[in-house]
């Protein structure tokens, strides 16, 4: 009792968790108790969420099945129990189910079923089936009886009966009786629900069990199945159900209230076969095989296949192909029939996958059914009636009409008593007007056929359509037939039975009898007012003279008969006035055509008088409105009407009468008959006024019923006549048809002349944007005939205007060569057979929907691995659209739905070519035709997100522009559902914009119904977005509104611009920019996307503009002249902030317009544009407005075009408008165009871009680099290496800016450089250098010293800096420290501890503060100075020097552009900069330390500053150039010469490289180079000549000798000769020894420059040895030196004479100069003791020598100093 005390005390979840069994027996009640009481939302439910699943474990049998009682209360009443299930069942079926106790058994079989009552029942369903596959019997068993018992009370829309059916069959395999049956069991109760659909699946298993399942099912009773237990979400069902049942009784009817058992389709049961690789490899060899016997093995092997009951889709394109081959031309009957069963094996199999295919073989079999023999013709039927299952009679109505016209009387019976088969399976939707009226028209000559085999099967095929159509929709067509015939139609119409039992439209309705129109009753008063009005044309017997007379004599009084022919005019017109004047109340009584038969009466209509002639055409007037005018009456006077158009007095009431006979007898029929009569009159002015009359009926009567065709034969004569009032009315009529029929009108004149068709362009261009007036005469006003109109149209796409087109039938030119080099393995030939189908559509033009295998070969190519092929297979495919019109219909399944595939491409052109692609074949096929079948949906799912948001895109541009839409819809709504939880956020949006349209064809019911298989999180969700989707839910369409037409009020010219330009300049147009971005996202409209804008561009902004912007501004916008446009901004300033809101409203097509001001070359305009932007974004800033991007995508990228420009205040005001945009759009989607410009040809943009986006970095930090900051910042770094010197520095300062906002980070974010010259390697690897050294710097110590610098920078700013100018002088600069704060420890302590604290310093000295770098270089300064603690600095050479480097280029590009900072503050860190590098160059051990690209860049920089025009304009600026000067000659002298000879080579070869460089910058080198040069005969041991030599191979290769003589001096040619020649001359044969770097030696011309010249200089020597002078005369000698002396001719003697050469061997040949002094008797012998002596004593003696000749001696300084570099660089 102890133990017991203590898990007593326990709380009940870890009772149920106690090792003690007792304990959690005990658990397990007072569990059961607390599930039955607490609430369903209690927080009570989560203590036992992770443990319930042991009480269905527990190994002690007791405890167990009290766990399984509270495991069942648990799942009834817990809100989470549905995130149980899985744990749960498991444990159910492998540790409950193996239970002996029944009890425990029938507990786990309730949880399963309540699990399956709170929606879980797929995840049930699983697990049981699961358990099928247990060793255990018993497991086995319980699993089997418990999916019976669930689908006997849930029934078969829960329970998913597809896998039960499939195990079926194992489970009767098994040894075990009790499976077997109960396998039985379940097979009756799946019967139960599907009945004779679950014979198939079980027709394999054992006999015996067959027979005895076969009794078993007879058992079944005939009532339909009824579910007796309720979903949780079906509980409104079991209330209805319940209230029914007391109500009616147990036997009750309560169909209404459940759903009875759902129709199965044994085909959905069964697993699809993959049969293509199961194919005999030599298939298709075998079955174009010669020998009959090897073609049938192929069939026969391919039969077998087909008869699988469902097969897996695949490509059987190749398949069908063959097959249709041996159908079409084998001779061999057998085999015909063969392939037809195949063929109908391979549709039956496939079903709606076959449908791609249908279109392709149909013809073929319709052509095959003149074979004779029974059993062939068998085939053939079992065939196509397969085939048709897999598409719609409207995809083979062209093909069906095409055979009814064929001679071969089998084959038009065959294809008649196919139709009748077709349309039994039809339905009234499925067989719409459009479609019934051609197959009836084409069945209707079959009636008359001579063949009775034919006409009984017309007959019969009409009398079908009759049961499905009904009588009214197709008596209309059987007007001309006899009544025999009409009988026997109604009769089989009578008997036919349609599929399914089901009756026809008028189905058990009687047939009226059509009343003939004479014996129709008339009403005496006419119609009401309100009521519509329906006129027919009528059609009476021509009355003879004497009946008219006596129908005439009994209206009208005898003496107006009796004057109408007399010859008095006077009383012909009182008789014709006392005619106009008779009242007639009774229309039905009122003779019209003997009233008009009686005004033809002498003189008739040769009235010559124009008053009497007025009447009698007033008279017809009324007579045709008042009377039952027939056609038989208006051919009476329709051809004097006509006659009298052209006449000035009469003309208009002979129209007026005209207008009154079409309402009595239709516009169509009296304009044909109109049209006729005028143009076989003469008179040209009858002519041009009839078609000015029919344009203007048009309008008023609308164009339905019109005879298109006719009209445009008529048209086209007019405009062939001579006369220019004939053309002109002809062109009008144009016009105004063209409001009707849009652009499919001009392709019925492309024939015309140039001139002509111009003009009718013109016409069409006035014509474009407006709508067509309502019609207010005419039965058009008929409300059903116009919804009607819609309707068909809709259906349609184009309409029947393309059916009047002239078409070609090009199955003939698509021939098999054509089709195999499509469908080639080279891309190459591929392009070449797409080539030629492109040429077969352009050549005709418009073809008929034949064109044989061409849609199978062009689907293949939308899926080829080349996408310049894929888009030029959507090319072809949209002029195939245009060239085929409306029947492109047919071929929708086949070739239409593989575009949408098309959509998921990952290339944005390739997409928007496929979009494009499918809006051209909807716009010809309309979009019911793409929404029927299941093809749409499973598009759907697939798990492309370029794909969905495409199609989503597509559908929600379509579908709300239909009025009705398919049930396969519904279809689409799952994927739909799936797609609002889809991963990428696009597809999430579209899908969401897409609901409510997808909610006003289906309804919110029927959609919420679908969320029933969601996870429960997903569907509330879902369920939240739906209704969502509800209240904005819009309103079904109800076709296009079309508004009366207004006339504005006359208003003057004068006062009108006056009264225009008082109102706003914009108009706020409701939704205005969304419907744009809407357009331009389904490419309706030009994307904003263009180099330089065309001429549609403009014109479509200008099309845009139109309803936003007052008429006068947008004359102003588009005028040719800039000073228009320059009112028209200064009329937008001045509204900006009274018109912000409309502003706004039209901001993109504001920005747009600007653009296109950015192309302009007028800077007057671009700077008034540019204030007006200013002033925009400043307004939009203030207001919180936020750029979209479809506004910033169509103006920024044109805005940053600018900041290119050579205008300073142009990028000036361009930098700054971009510095505003970041206050309205975010700087992060600012960047990517930054980074765009960057790749821009122009330096000056990418410079400019460069810096901007360094400031974006330094503003904003890395979050602002798109799309990652390592990439953006490996494609700035590519920048360093630009030809460019503002790019490079602009690039390089870039980089400093991100390593002070990242530090060391940066280093990680660059990664590996690439794709750079040597010259950016150099540099970045400069940079790298530099960073790296900063990275190795403890952060801790580091952090704190940096600290203390910058406060004590802060505290001490004014003891940063020395006092006064800074000289070169070497005791001045040992004075300098006095004016410096040291900021190191007095004795250094740190810089001995490591190189943590230099690090630092040095990074400091390439700070952007100017007073931060200052106070670095004056610690680096100190440390220099003392020699004690100078070697701190070895191995820092290179990390100073590129920091100084940066800081120089910092001080060039940014501080000396900086108006705000003091010139003062930047010469003082020019000359601490100068001073520190002079003190460094002074230490010979830092000095040599300076690597080539380190000196290069500090060679650049200190040049650039000599060259920097505004240092030259300071006070200042002559002291520093002093300075520089000399730190150049320092450099020159101390560093070491290999790497400063490679640097000055290859900033010479860079220099000449560039376009943007000055040439003085590249001159100044070249006197760098010549003072290296000078040096050369001492520092030739310590160079390394491999080094040098690839240098000038390199510069060699880059500027061979033919190029180097184009450049505009020749100063680089004769500096690289100097160069060459003294190195040949100083090492002698031996340095072609010195090529071993070299890899391919011919890419240059230096080795054999150097052959040439070793071997020159070595003859040369050699004779000066020799004693040979004659070449060195006295008198040479002395020309040398005097123009050496002369500063006019300096330059001449550096370019004849190799000065470097002369000179040195003067110098050095001790032969020659001593003959030449001892001539003029100045001795100079050697030295004793000495072999030779230096050249400073031969530069002494040349001072004598100078004295001698008279020449000045301060001039000798250059070559005193061997080519020194002149003092001043600038002034040379």
């Amino acid at each position: 009792m102890g133990d017991d005390s203590d898990w007593m005390k326990l709380p009940v979840d870890q009772k149920c968790e106690h090792k003690v069994w007792k304990a959690r027996l005990n658990g397990y009640e007072e569990a059961l108790k607390l599930f039955q009481r607490i609430d369903d939302k209690s927080p009570e439910w989560a203590k036992y969420q992770g443990i319930i699943k042991n009480f269905v474990t527990d190994s002690n049998s007791v405890a167990q099945l009290k766990g399984l009682e509270a495991v069942l209360a648990f799942v009834e009443n817990a809100h989470m129990a549905s995130r149980t299930v899985g744990e749960v069942l498991s444990g159910v079926v492998c540790k409950v189910f193996n239970q002996p106790k029944a009890r425990a058994k029938e507990l786990a079989s309730d949880i399963c079923l309540m699990y399956i009552e709170i929606e879980k029942a797929d995840i049930v369903q699983e697990e049981l089936i699961k358990g099928l596959e247990n060793k255990n019997p018993k497991v086995v068993v319980a699993c089997v009886e418990t999916i019976r018992r669930a689908l006997c009370e849930f029934g078969s829309k829960t329970v998913t009966l597809k896998p039960i059916v499939k195990v079926l069959p194992k489970l009767f395999e098994s040894r075990e009786r009790a499976v077997r049956h109960e396998a039985k069991l379940l097979a009756v109760e799946v019967y139960r629900w599907i009945r004779d659909s679950l014979r198939p699946p079980l027709q394999n298993i054992n006999s015996v069990q067959l027979k005895e399942l076969e009794e078993e099912w007879v058992k079944v009773p005939s009532s339909a199945p009824r579910q007796s237990r309720f979903l949780r979400s079906q509980q409104d069902l079991r209330a209805k159900f319940e209230e029914q049942q007391a109500v009616a009784g147990s036997d009750g009817d309560w169909e209404d209230v459940a759903d009875s058992a759902p129709q199965v389709d044994p085909y959905e049961l069964q697993d699809p076969v993959e049969i293509l690789s199961k194919l005999p490899k030599d298939f298709f060899v075998k079955i174009e095989a010669k020998k009959w016997q090897e073609r049938k093995e192929a069939l026969e092997a391919l039969e077998i296949l087909a008869k699988h009951p469902k097969l897996d889709n695949g490509d059987y394109g190749d398949v069908v192909r063959a097959l249709k081959r041996v159908i079409g031309k084998d001779t061999n009957v057998i085999l015909v029939s063969l392939a037809a069963k195949c063929l109908a094996g391979l549709a039956l199999g496939l079903r709606k996958n076959f449908g791609t295919y249908a279109g392709n073989v149909v013809p073929t079999i319709l052509d095959k059914f003149k074979e004779k023999k029974p059993a062939v013709v068998q085939s053939l039927q079992e065939a196509i009636d397969a085939v048709f299952l897999t598409t719609t009679l409207q995809n083979l109505s062209e093909d069906m009409l095409a055979v009814m016209d064929n001679k071969n009387p089998s084959i038009k019976q065959q294809a008649s008593l196919f139709l009748t088969r077709s349309i039994r399976l039809s339905t009234p939707s499925t067989l719409p007007k459009s479609l019934l009226k051609p197959l009836c028209a084409a069945l209707l000559k079959q009636v008359n056929d001579p063949a009775p085999e034919v006409r009984d099967a017309a007959i019969k095929a009409l009398g079908t359509a009759m049961k499905v159509a009904g009588e009214k929709a197709v008596n209309p067509f059987l007007a001309d037939l006899d009544k025999l015939k009409v009988d026997k139609i109604k009769e089989i119409a009578s008997n036919v039975e349609l599929a399914g039992g089901k009756g026809g439209a008028e189905k058990g309705k009687p047939v009226p009898k059509a009343l003939p129109q004479s014996e129709a009753p008339a009403k005496p008063s006419g119609p009401p007012k309100n009521a519509p009005v329906y006129k027919v044309r009528r059609h009476d017997l021509a009355l003879i003279v004497e009946v008219c007379d006596e129908l005439a004599a009994a209206v009208l009084p005898a003496s107006c008969v009796k004057m109408l022919d007399s010859s008095n005019w006077k009383e012909r017109l009182a008789s014709m006035e006392e005619f106009y004047q008779v009242k007639v109340t009774e229309l039905i009584v009122m003779p019209c055509q003997a009233l008009v038969r009686m005004l033809a009466k002498k003189p008739g209509w040769k009235e010559t008088n124009f008053q009497v002639m007025q009447l009698k055409l007033q008279v017809v007037a009324v007579v045709a409105q008042r009377g039952r005018f027939s056609t038989t009456s208006a051919s009476v006077v329709l051809d004097a009407l006509v006659e009298k158009m052209g006449d000035v007095k009469c003309g208009g009431k002979a129209k007026d009468a005209l207008t009154a006979i079409g309402e009595a007898c239709s516009l169509s029929w009296i304009a044909e008959q109109v049209v006729s009569l005028a143009f076989a009159q003469k008179n040209p002015k009858n002519q041009a006024e009839t078609l000015n009359w029919l344009a203007n009926a048009m309008k008023e009567f609308g164009f339905t019923g019109i005879n298109v065709k006719a009209f445009i034969n008529h048209v086209k004569t007019a405009l062939g006549v001579s006369n220019p009032a004939i053309r002109a009315a002809a062109i009008s009529l144009l016009g105004v048809m063209y409001l009707y029929m849009g652009a499919s009108l001009r392709m019925f004149f492309e024939d015309e002349k140039a001139a002509l068709l111009a003009q009718i362009d013109a016409e069409f261009e006035k014509m474009q944007g407006q709508t067509p007036p309502a019609p207010t005469r005419g039965s058009i006003k008929r409300t059903g005939g116009q919804e009607e109109g819609e309707e068909a149209k809709e259906e349609g796409g184009a309409g029947d205007i393309m059916d009047l087109l002239p078409r070609t039938d090009i199955s003939d030119k698509i021939t098999e060569d054509m089709v195999s080099k499509v469908g080639d393995k080279n891309w190459k030939i591929r392009k070449e057979g797409l080539n030629e189908v492109a040429a077969v559509l352009s050549e005709a033009k418009f073809i008929k929907p034949s064109v044989g295998d061409l849609p199978i070969t062009l689907k293949g190519r939308l899926s080829d691995s080349n996408k310049i092929l894929v888009q030029q297979t959507l090319s072809i495919m949209q002029q195939m659209a245009i060239a085929m019109g409306p029947a492109l219909k047919q071929h929708v399944k086949t070739l239409g739905i593989p575009v949408i595939t098309v959509l998921g491409d990952i290339k944005n052109t390739v997409r928007a070519a496929g979009m494009a692609t499918l809006n051209s074949w909807v716009e010809q096929t309309g979009m019911k035709v793409w929404l029927e079948g299941e093809e749409l949906s499973e598009e759907l799912k697939r798990e492309n997100p370029f794909l969905r948001q495409e199609l989503l895109g597509w559908l929600a541009v379509h579908l709300p522009t239909m009025r009705s839409v398919p049930s396969d819809l519904m279809l689409c709504v799952p994927p739909l559902l799936g797609c609002l939880e889809d991963r990428n956020v696009d597809v999430r949006k579209r899908a969401q914009d897409v609901l409510p349209v997808f909610m006003m064809h289906l309804g919110f019911d029927k959609m919420n119904k679908a969320t029933g298989k969601l996870k429960p999180a997903s569907k509330d969700q879902v369920v939240a977005m739906l209704d969502k989707a509800r209240d904005v839910m819009p309103a079904k369409s109800a076709g296009p509104a079309k508004a009366a037409p207004t006339k504005p009020a006359a208003v003057g010219k004068k006062g009108k611009e006056e009264e225009d330009k008082s109102g706003p300049i914009f108009t706020m147009v409701p939704n205005g920019k969304d419907l744009r971005v809407k357009d331009e996202k389904s490419l309706k409209t030009l994307k904003w996307n263009f180099g330089s804008p065309r001429d549609e561009y403009v014109e479509q902004l200008k099309v845009q503009m139109a309803p936003c912007v007052a008429k006068w501004l947008q004359e102003e916008l588009f005028h040719c002249d800039f000073q228009h446009h320059i009112k028209a901004i200064n009329s937008m300033i001045e509204c900006l902030e009274e018109e912000h809101e409309a502003t706004v409203a039209c901001l993109d097509l504001v920005l747009k317009w600007y653009t296109l001001r950015f192309f302009d070359t007028n800077t007057s305009v671009l700077m008034k544009a540019l204030e007006y932007l200013k002033l925009l974004f400043l307004s939009l800033s203030k207001h919180n407005y936020h750029l979209s991007e479809q506004e910033a995508n169509s103006f920024i990228p044109y805005l940053i075009l600018k900041v290119g420009e050579s205008k300073d205040v142009v990028r000036k005001d361009v930098r700054t408008i971009m510095g505003m945009l970041c206050k309205v759009y975010p700087a992060s989607r600012m960047f990517p165009f930054l980074m765009e410009g960057t790749k821009s040809k122009n330096s000056k943009q990418r410079a400019e871009c460069l810096e901007e986006l360094g400031c974006l970095i330094g503003f904003y930090g890395m979050s602002v680099c798109q799309p990652t900051a390592a990439k953006s910042l490996k494609e700035i770094a590519v920048h360093i290496g630009d030809r460019d010197t503002s790019v490079r520095n602009t690039a390089l300062n870039t980089m400093v800016t991100v390593y002070n906002v990242c530090g060391e980070q940066v280093y990680k974010l660059i990664g590996h450089w690439v794709n750079l010259s040597n010259t950016g390697t150099d540099m970045i690897s400069n940079v790298l250098l530099f960073l790296s050294a900063i990275m190795f710097s403890s952060p801790p110590s580091s952090q704190i010293r940096l600290n203390a610098l910058v406060q004590s920078q802060q505290a001490e700013p004014s003891h940063v800096c020395p006092v006064g100018e800074f000289h070169l002088d070497l005791d001045l600069l040992e004075q300098l420290e006095i004016y410096y704060t040291p900021l190191f420890p007095t004795h250094f302590d740190e810089l001995h501890a490591g190189p943590s604290t230099i690090n630092l310093v040095i990074s400091q000295v390439a700070s952007g503060d100017i007073n931060t770098s200052m106070q670095a270089l004056a610690q680096i300064d100190e440390v220099l100075r003392q020699e004690s603690i100078a070697e701190v600095m070895v191995g820092h050479t290179d990390q100073f020097l590129i920091a100084t480097s940066l800081q120089l280029r910092l001080a060039h590009s940014t501080h000396m552009a900086d108006t705000r900072l003091p010139r003062e503050d930047i010469f003082k860190l020019y000359s601490c900069a100068i001073g520190n590098m002079l003190t460094l160059f002074g230490v010979a051990r830092l000095a040599r330390e300076a690597s080539m690209g380190v000196l290069k860049d500090l060679v650049q920089g200190l040049v650039t500053v000599l060259l920097d025009p505004r240092i030259e304009e300071s006070q200042e600026g002559q002291q520093l150039i002093r300075s520089v000067n000399m730190l150049l000659r320092r450099v020159f002298e101390a560093s070491d010469q290999t790497n400063i000879l490679s640097a000055l080579l290859v900033l010479l070869q860079d220099s000449l490289l560039s376009s943007a460089g000055s040439p003085k910058f590249s001159e100044l080198i070249m006197k760098c180079l010549w003072r290296l040069i000078k040096f050369l005969p001492d520092t030739i041991s310590s160079l390394t000549l491999d080094k040098i030599l690839l240098d000038v191979h390199n510069f060699m290769k880059l500027f061979p000798k033919d190029r180097l003589r184009q450049l505009k001096t020749d100063m680089p040619h004769r500096t690289l000769q100097t160069l060459l020649h003294t190195l040949c001359r100083l090492a002698g044969p031996t340095i072609l020894d010195h090529l071993s770097l070299i890899e391919d030696k011919s890419e240059s011309e230096l080795e054999a420059h150097l052959k040439r010249t070793a071997h020159t200089v070595h003859s040369y020597t050699s004779s000066l040895f020799t004693g040979s002078l004659s070449l060195m005369t006295d008198e040479v000698l002395g020309e040398i030196f005097k123009k050496i002396s002369s500063k006019e001719n300096s330059k001449e003697v550096r370019f004849r004479f190799p000065c470097n050469y002369c000179l040195h061997t003067c110098f050095s040949t001790p032969p020659v100069l001593t003959y030449y002094l001892s001539s003029l008797g100045v001795g100079l012998d050697p030295t004793p003791g000495k072999d030779e002596l230096r050249p400073s004593v031969y530069q002494e003696r040349l001072k004598i020598l100078r004295q001698l000749h008279g020449l000045e001696n301060n001039k000798v300084q250059y070559l005193q100093e061997g080519m020194r570099i002149p003092v001043n660089f600038a002034a040379d």
